[in-house]
This record gives structure tokens, C-alpha cells and sequence, in this order.
């Protein structure tokens, strides 16, 4: 007890729980646009295979969970136990959902994209190597929820290196493979006709610019949680990486409208699901077919 005490004046109200604060608003206005976004892919997509529709449903749920939380983990300490010595030293009793809740969302939308990844390429090794750091990062934030039940002191943070370094390092890399995999195999199915590689290319687009958000993300967290182990600067990170994980996923399911209206061949239907993209030569007497299917080409094409 009179180590935790000596460590009490580094952990002060505004370096551990301005952060936590900060981080609840940003995760809440992700939530917002998440709301958008989840009532856009139920009007615009309602004839995808029901597994994907009951993930998003799945996720959302999960989403809105862990919004309560985290704004009854901030109304303990700074409504409920304001002023209080047991607010300033111990974190809220609600923070040990946090990681738990969050690995719930980020495993399965890796293993989505791993999956997407082994439509596309024919390969298995890739995406069950990604399939194994996700699981790993599970693991690590399972572990960290369980450790933050069990210290509870801010002044004890630094116990959770280890369990937080697998969730968070798997977590990135699994990022990174499921980025660059994708933007290589896509690279790869440019067949020279101008309508099918500007597609092609908006869809590389997108893919760098949300799978590379949540990977800096999680090396910010991990930056910050490591030169700053006493201080609570990590959850501006933190607090909104599930909000990314899903927006991310959302923001590519939804996206495939777009780009079905940059082939120039959508239906009048909005909710057909398959798509052919009819590319025409001068040279070939037979008009090259692509089809993309809407429930096995998301988010990827």
C-alpha cells in the first residue's frame, strides 16, 4: 500500500482521467457515425447472405455495449466518487470490460478480412497466419481485462505490459498483413481496361486508407502505453479503437455502391447482390465477364 501511495501524485486527475475523457468523446462520436453507417448497409443491402447481416448486426450490438460502458466507467469516478481518494487511485470498476469487449469486435472483423483474403488469392498460409495473430491478440485482451480487475490501482498500470504488448503488437501486425495482402492481390487482377482498374484502384484506395487507420492506432497505443507507463495518454487511443474497427469494415460494405456505379453497369435494383462489370475489347470478339458478388467481394471488392 505504501508504494501504491508513493506513485498516487504521478497519476493526477488530469493525466489519467482527461484522456479516459477525451477518448469516451471521440468513441461516442464514432458511435454516432456508426449509427449512420449501420442503418445505411440495412436499406442498401438487404439481400446479402444473412451471415454477413447478422455480423453487422452482431457488431453493432457490441458497439452500442461497449458506448454504456464507457460512459458509466467515467460517471463512477468523476460523478459518483468525485473528490473521493478511492476515484483518484483505482481505476473505474467498469474499465476491465474495455479490452475484452474490444478484442470481441477486432478478432472477428480480422478474421473477416482473412477470410475476404483467401476468396481472393486461392491461398490458405496468409490468412490463417492472420487468423493466428488475431487469436493472439484475443488472448492478450482477455488477459488485460482480467489483469485490470485484479490490480485496480492506476499506480499498478505498469503490470499490464506484457498482456497489452501481445494484444496490441498481434493486433498491428495482423493490420498491416491484411493491408498490404489485399492492395497486392488487387494490384495483381488489373486487366488494362479502364473501367475495371479505376475500380480497381478507388477500391485499393480505401482499403489502404482503413486498414492502415487502425493499425496506427494500435502503434500509437502501444507508443504511448510504453514511454509513458504512468500516465493514462495511451487511452486517447485506446477508448476509440473498437469505434475504428467497425466504422473501417462499415465504411467498405457500404462502399460497394459506389463503386458498382463507377462500372457504369448497376441495376435499377439498389439491392441486387450480383454485379457484372462487362469489360469490351475491339480486338476479342468475346465481351470479358466479371462478376463480384456482393456477399463473398466485401469488403474487398
Amino acid at each position: 500500500m505504501a508504494e501504491g501511495t508513493s506513485a498516487l501524485p504521478v497519476f493526477n486527475v488530469e493525466l489519467s482521467f482527461g484522456p479516459m475523457l477525451i477518448g469516451v468523446f471521440f468513441n461516442m462520436i464514432l458511435y454516432g457515425i456508426l449509427i449512420v453507417q449501420t442503418y445505411t448497409y440495412y436499406q442498401t443491402y438487404r439481400n446479402d447472405t444473412l451471415w454477413i447481416r447478422l455480423f453487422v448486426g452482431y457488431l453493432f450490438v457490441l458497439e452500442t455495449a461497449n458506448t454504456a460502458f464507457d460512459m458509466a466507467m467515467m460517471w463512477q469516478p468523476l460523478i459518483q466518487g468525485f473528490g473521493t481518494q478511492e476515484a483518484v487511485k483505482k481505476f473505474p470498476t467498469l474499465f476491465s470490460t474495455e479490452p475484452i469487449v474490444m478484442v470481441l469486435i477486432s478478432t472477428p472483423i480480422q478474421c473477416f478480412f482473412a477470410w475476404r483474403i483467401q476468396r481472393i488469392t486461392q491461398s490458405s498460409w496468409i490468412p490463417v497466419f492472420i487468423v493466428i495473430l488475431s487469436a493472439a491478440s484475443m488472448a492478450g485482451g482477455i488477459w488485460t481485462g482480467v489483469k485490470l480487475f485484479i490490480i485496480k490501482l492506476f499506480a499498478r498500470k505498469p503490470e499490464l505490459h506484457e498482456s497489452a504488448l501481445l494484444w496490441f503488437l498481434t493486433s498491428c501486425v495482423a493490420d498491416v498483413m491484411i493491408t498490404a495482402t489485399l492492395v497486392r492481390s488487387l494490384s495483381q487482377r488489373k486487366t488494362g481496361f479502364v473501367v475495371t482498374d479505376s475500380v480497381i484502384d478507388k477500391i485499393i484506395r480505401l482499403t489502404v486508407q482503413t486498414g492502415m487507420i487502425t493499425a496506427i492506432c494500435a502503434i500509437g497505443d502501444v507508443v504511448f502505453f510504453m514511454t509513458l507507463p504512468r500516465t493514462a495518454l495511451n487511452f486517447l487511443w485506446d477508448l476509440t479503437l473498437s469505434k475504428l474497427y467497425a466504422n473501417c469494415l462499415f465504411s467498405t460494405l457500404n462502399a460497394r455502391a459506389s463503386l458498382n456505379s463507377m462500372s457504369g453497369n448497376v441495376s435499377s435494383g439498389q439491392n441486387q447482390r450480383n454485379i457484372q462489370l462487362e469489360v469490351g475489347s475491339n480486338i476479342r470478339r468475346q465481351t470479358d465477364r466479371y462478376t463480384v458478388d456482393s456477399s463473398r467481394n466485401s469488403p474487398g471488392v
